[in-house]
């Protein structure tokens, strides 16, 4: 998707005005969040698991080179094949030699972040091959043409009725004129279509959320199942991963899956766990012929031993959207690519650069329950600092900001001078709510009253109170 990360201020006011989005996105820290809690409640070793979660991540990518080599290795002894690619110009073209290798004119694809980040559906789309989402949310948005705006629920800013309606304006062609408006009814409708594209289909595409060194085996999960049908039918299955999602053992797998649902739907564990090693053997009733991982780079190599190594621990749960008021205000397509929330404000940046997203890492309160609902305890506001430090470092930043900040600064720089303004600063807005409490409209200010009362300061300056305290 061409990213419109640097239009996020006008995004996110469109957002706030369209009252479908704010229907829809509404469900999302009422439902996740409260099941989230409830699964985590439920597991006393919950924050020990963190922890672990924490070291076996931090192992690999302290020796990434090395896990990578050993899980090429494994595949390559199972029968796969491993495709590195540094960009996604390379993995796209990859995939499409893959593809005319047997001849493709369908392929089905299970649900893949890094899938979106290629644009593999319509670069596919413009050398002739159709692609067919077959994860219900997946599908639901390449029927209205458009991304996901949530990282594991990718038509979560859709409602039921728009859901109704793209059925039944898509549908017709296929002989389903009837107008369907319960929940069970659409999927069923769903299901019945793409049953027939799974036995179809040339190529199965699945994303992975992890990479298994020690077997070379891809792990995925779904809810729905699709994912399995989608690699085991078709003459070949392509894997498409990012570098950071290879870890040890499966014993280390099984530790991140205990984390993943619960973070993420709150659930003990997806419906599907899905395990692939290699491709079909003589002895197996089924399986595809070929199979392929494709290793894409795309930058994230250049974040390792720097500020911004510890996004890669991500395991894509989406737990720091759904407790973030940013995004539970927004929704996902305000953030104009891919990723989303607090996580896609610190690695957006990282992967098409500052001068483009620079935004982002400032749509936050840091009010901090991000990093405090991660289970792989990612330090994201500290990273959106370092970013927004940087984009003031190179002077990306509106000059009006950098002229508030340099004067804040020479002031923050003489004590006396700055304990006189906010005296007078304090005391001039007390005289302003006269007596009311708070204030309706205060200069410089319109941001927050426009939406909000400001309330009056009470006490004093920060200082006075202080000095008050220490000497009682």
């Amino acid at each position: 998707m061409q990213p419109t990360s640097a239009n996020f201020i006008a995004n996110a006011r469109d957002a706030i005005a369209d009252d479908n989005l704010q229907l829809a996105i509404a469900r999302v820290g009422e439902n996740f969040g409260a099941k989230r809690q409830q699964a985590v409640d439920k597991l006393p070793e919950f924050d020990a698991l963190c922890g672990r979660a924490v070291e076996i991540k931090d192992d690999v990518l302290a020796h990434l080179d090395y896990y990578l080599e050993v899980y090429e290795r494994a595949v390559t002894a199972s029968g796969g094949h491993v495709h590195w690619c540094a960009t996604v110009e390379e993995a796209c073209e990859t995939v499409l030699r893959l593809c005319r290798s047997v001849d493709a004119k369908t392929v089905t694809k299970g649900k893949s972040m890094i899938g979106e980040e290629m644009e593999i559906n319509p670069y596919l789309e413009r050398h002739g091959i159709e692609p067919i989402e077959t994860d219900l949310g997946e599908y639901i948005i390449q029927l209205a043409g458009e991304p996901p705006s949530h990282i594991i629920a990718p038509a979560v800013h859709k409602t039921k009725e728009q859901v109704t309606d793209l059925f039944h304006e898509h549908h017709r062609k296929f002989g389903k004129t009837e107008r369907l408006t319960e929940g069970e009814d659409l999927v069923a409708e769903a299901r019945e279509l793409l049953r027939g594209k799974y036995l179809a289909a040339d190529v199965g595409i699945t994303g992975a959320n992890f990479l298994i060194a020690e077997t070379g085996s891809s792990i995925i999960v779904t809810n729905e199942g699709n994912g399995d049908l989608t690699q085991m039918l078709p003459k070949m299955h392509i894997v498409l991963a990012s570098l950071e999602k290879v870890v040890p053992t499966l014993e280390d797998a099984a530790t991140l899956l205990r984390l993943l649902a619960r973070s993420a739907s709150g659930q003990e564990m997806s419906s599907y766990t899905t395990l692939s090693t290699g491709p079909r053997r003589a002895d197996d009733p089924d399986g595809p012929g070929e199979y392929h991982v494709v290793l894409l780079d795309n930058g994230r190599s250049e974040l390792l031993g720097g500020e911004f190594q510890d996004i890669l621990r991500c395991i894509r749960c989406g737990a720091c959207y759904n407790h973030c008021p940013v995004y539970t205000s927004v929704g996902g397509h305000a953030y104009g690519w891919v990723y989303g929330g607090p996580m896609g404000a610190v690695l957006t940046p990282a992967l098409i650069g500052l001068a483009e997203a620079r935004h982002l890492p400032s749509a936050t309160p840091f009010c901090g329950r991000c990093e405090e609902v991660c289970p792989m305890q990612i330090p994201l506001p500290k990273m959106m600092r370092h970013w927004r430090e940087q984009s003031f470092q190179r002077r990306l930043t509106p000059g009006r900001e950098r002229l508030a900040v340099a004067l804040w600064a020479w002031f923050a720089r003489r004590p006396a001078l700055y304990h006189l303004g906010a005296r007078f600063a304090i005391g001039w807005l007390f005289r302003r709510a006269r007596g009311r409490g708070h204030m309706r409209k205060v200069p410089f200010m319109r941001g927050w009253t426009l939406t909000r009362d400001l309330p009056a300061p009470e006490g004093g300056t920060f200082q006075q109170q202080w000095r008050r305290r220490k000497r009682a």
